[in-house]
């Protein structure tokens, strides 16, 4: 199962460096620091915003007032120097100097490696900087535009080099004032992205692509019309992933996605794609919301990165109630498919940077909480170990409180594992009935891996009605089952 622990780099470093009282680069960062990065239970680290970041896209930022208005939110202490332009506005795949290069990410990707843990890098296949030097070198690949365009619609237009090019966008939003619109439909772009993401290969173990649906046939022809040329026989990503593939056979793949086209992305080559709909149920629905979206194909699930939040949602100490955060927490920790962690979440900071900030601001660390995911992440890791399987909780006709029940288990080689969740603000009791015929006539001890309680049950009881459970509210039960 694929643990991902996301670290906005800059920022990162700019506070080692504080920390250790000199300039630390990624070449440069102490032993002992890749090992509180190399925590137990995370095998895959995605540092973000490595790529060099446009002068031109900062230029942008800066003249933006209601970007500004955003960094000033997030860093109230804010001065321009903080300002280092978005991550997301790339104007070259090299890893910046300022960073440590090429040479310091080869070095932390060896000592993540030493340390088991695979290294994962951004792909923004949508756009890029106003300053790339695709603009001028091979115009071909963007989606172009006219005087007139420019002239009626300045926000969706910009010239530069002579030229006049679409602002990148999706559909649903206005254009993005930093960064130019790519042309999913040319050739010439689909054999540039493959080389792109070689290249990426070459120094990285994996690929998160940003916003990878709006390069879709269907999504990238609504989005852009005539402007973008003849639909493509072959699909973008269909095309790309294969012949990346044939360089890095395991490269691993993972989308930013969203509008419930993940099963699609899937299909065409992904590994793992975002889960957005499980972050609403969770932050926003109740039990039998998140009961459904788990009732979906195991196959389909084992390819969804689930999280409670990343550098584009808001933090989860800020967002939910502590108790809600927790059982929330393992939820998603303990669930099929990979789970994303976001740096300074288990710290419960709550202020989320724009990624635009080079500088954070300095918060306290919520012990508790850190404590509480010290202990869910080795949990988590041995939890999910073989076949996993969807529970059906049982009640009385005087108490339908089991509706707030979510309960599945884990069935490894030589482990058993149940989690049950109150997805309520109201005490839940209900049956559980475990899926283990051979538990009838033995004696069971169920082990509390959060709390390390114990309780010694009948097997046949444990079948049939089942495991009788009674929560406060949003409490969890992560248990190993086993003999007494």
């Amino acid at each position: 199962m694929t643990v991902i622990h996301e670290i906005n780099t800059l920022v990162w470093l700019g506070e080692l460096s504080g920390r250790y009282g000199r300039r630390v680069t990624l070449g440069e960062v102490p032993a002992e620091v890749w090992d509180e990065v190399a925590r137990p239970g995370v095998d895959t680290v995605w540092l973000m915003g490595v790529w060099e970041r446009s002068p031109a896209g900062l230029a942008i930022a800066l003249r933006d007032e209601s970007l500004r208005a955003s960094f000033r939110d997030a860093l109230p202490d804010l001065t321009e120097a903080d300002i280092a332009g978005s991550p997301y506005c790339v104007r070259n795949y090299v890893v910046d100097a300022g960073l440590g290069g090429p040479d310091g990410l080869a070095e932390a990707r060896a000592q993540l490696a030493a340390r088991g843990v695979r290294l994962i890098l951004d792909y923004v296949p949508n756009h890029v900087a106003p300053d790339h030097p695709w603009l001028t070198e091979h115009p071909e690949r963007l989606i172009r535009g006219g005087e007139q365009d420019l002239a009626r619609s300045p926000e969706a237009f910009i010239e530069t080099g002579g030229q006049i090019y679409a602002r990148g966008r999706d559909p649903y939003f206005a254009p993005w004032p930093d960064v130019v619109q790519l042309n999913a439909f040319d050739d010439d772009l689909r054999t540039a992205t493959v080389d792109t993401l070689v290249s990426i290969g070459d120094q990285a173990d994996g690929v998160r692509c940003d916003m990878a649906m709006l390069m879709m046939n269907d999504v990238f022809a609504k989005t852009w019309g005539d402007r973008a040329g003849p639909l493509p026989a072959e699909d973008f990503w269909p095309y790309v992933v294969p012949r990346v593939r044939a360089h890095h056979p395991g490269l691993l793949f993972v989308a930013e996605a969203y509008w419930d086209l993940e099963w699609a992305l899937q299909q065409q080559g992904f590994d793992h794609c975002y889960d957005k709909r499980l972050y609403d149920r969770l932050v926003h629905e109740n039990a039998e919301s998140t009961r459904t979206h788990l009732q979906a194909d195991p196959a389909y699930q084992r390819g969804l990165v689930r999280f409670l939040e990343n550098h584009d949602e808001p933090r989860a100490a800020a967002t939910l109630p502590e108790a809600r955060h927790r059982a929330a927490a393992v939820t998603v920790a303990t669930l099929p498919g990979a789970t994303l962690w976001h740096e300074g979440q288990f710290e419960g900071r709550r202020v989320r940077p724009p990624v635009f900030l080079s500088r954070r601001p300095q918060e306290p660390v919520d012990d508790q909480l850190q404590s509480f995911y010290g202990e869910l992440l080795p949990a988590a890791a041995a939890v999910r170990d073989g076949g996993w399987s969807l529970l059906a909780p049982t009640g009385w006709p005087d108490n339908d409180t089991h509706r707030n029940l979510l309960a599945w288990s884990w069935t490894g080689t030589d482990s058993r594992h149940l989690v049950i969740v109150n997805q309520s603000d109201t005490p839940a009791q209900g049956q559980v009935p475990l899926p283990w015929p051979d538990l009838a006539g033995r004696p069971c001890r169920l082990t509390d891996l959060l709390s390390a309680q114990t309780y010694d049950r009948d097997g046949e009881a444990l079948l049939t009605p089942g495991l009788f459970v009674d929560l406060p509210p949003w409490h969890s039960h992560v248990l190993s089952v086993g003999p007494t």
